[in-house]
């Protein structure tokens, strides 16, 4: 997942977030699934019933991700996919992070989590006894099983952050995503790294990117403007993205 944010900007936050998975997980394209949740726009998990990526009404969007390691269900664990759900539950991003701040970690296997507004952003993060949280920083950041922006620990961040750091950056007002498609579709990596080096992953066992996202938030001043997200359900390199009903 990669996240901008020019807080001054006519669109203040904008993402993209691959989402890796194994493939006979199945899912539902993001749309308004949960009857309580009526302000909430995400992808459902059809085998937990939570998401991935959830963008409510209030202009709240927020993400989580596995830590290493931590690849699919403890039986003995409550499912993560509810988190960005409860994350929604909130209309600011600061009163969403405080709330995951009191969570019980050992209920969850551990998860990286983005929450954002069009003001402030924050990464929660949990190794399963512990969360701490820290605000994502003006600019271009990303994350991925590891920590944000970390360099060292991650042979993706190291090879593909500064990759979108010089890219243009999208248009949403022009609909210009090109560049941030092809980098999420990307399947470069640096020389010697595993598939945990590309952006757009594939296995030989099933595991790999399965779907793809690219949200903008408008600053709060654009009164009518709609925040914008754009879904592709398959590999970005392979599938066109189309427009989420909000």
């Amino acid at each position: 997942m990669v996240i901008l944010r020019r807080p001054a900007h006519d669109w203040p936050v904008l993402i993209g977030a691959n989402r890796d998975e194994m493939s006979d997980r199945a899912a539902r394209p993001p749309a308004r699934h949960w009857d309580d949740r009526d302000n909430v726009v995400a992808g459902q998990d059809e085998l937990a019933g939570g998401t991935w990526l959830a963008l409510n009404d209030d202009r709240v969007v927020a993400a989580i991700l596995n830590r290493r390691d931590s690849l699919g269900p403890d039986p003995e664990k409550r499912s993560r996919g509810e988190l960005p759900l409860e994350a929604c539950d909130h209309a600011e991003a600061r009163a969403a992070t405080r709330a995951l701040a009191l969570l019980e970690p050992s209920s969850y296997r551990s998860f990286n989590m983005i929450v954002a507004d069009t003001r402030e952003a924050f990464w929660v993060k949990s190794d399963g006894h512990f969360i701490m949280t820290a605000p994502v920083p003006d600019g271009l950041s990303m994350i991925t099983s590891r920590d944000l922006n970390s360099t060292i620990d991650s042979s993706r961040i190291r090879f593909h952050l500064d990759r979108f750091r010089r890219a243009p950056y999208p248009k949403p007002d022009a609909d210009d995503w090109d560049v941030w498609k092809m980098l999420l579709g990307s399947r470069e990596t640096e020389p010697g790294a595993s598939f945990r080096g590309t952006m757009n992953v594939d296995t030989d066992y099933g595991f790999g990117t399965v779907s793809s996202s690219l949200i903008a938030l408008p600053n709060v001043d654009r009164v009518g403007v709609l925040p914008q997200w754009h879904y592709c359900p398959g590999r970005p390199d392979e599938t066109p993205y189309a427009p989420v009903t909000l």
